[in-house]
């Protein structure tokens, strides 16, 4: 495993520890973030104009469609960092 999977891993298990809540919009920039290095480029239908949560989250992830895994991955380690 490279290191930068490992340091990847490691933000994703701090993120669910840290002392504050981060605000919504921070909150769906790291969805975003772990979705495009994890997942890749969104490809899921969108969700109906109802599920408000879920159009949100769709379109933070869709907003980093062609961003690399790697660099991804980076951006959601720095993010998660700042908050630590």
């Amino acid at each position: 495993m490279s290191d930068l999977k490992k340091k990847f891993e490691a933000a994703a298990a701090n993120s669910k520890n840290l002392s504050e809540r981060p605000d919504n919009n921070t909150m769906l920039k790291l969805y975003a973030l772990y979705k495009q290095a994890s997942v890749g480029d969104n490809t899921e239908k969108k969700p109906g104009f109802t599920d408000m949560v879920g159009r949100a989250k769709w379109d933070a992830w869709n907003g980093l469609k062609g961003t690399a895994n790697k660099d991804a991955m980076q951006q959601y380690i720095d993010l998660v960092a700042s908050l630590s």
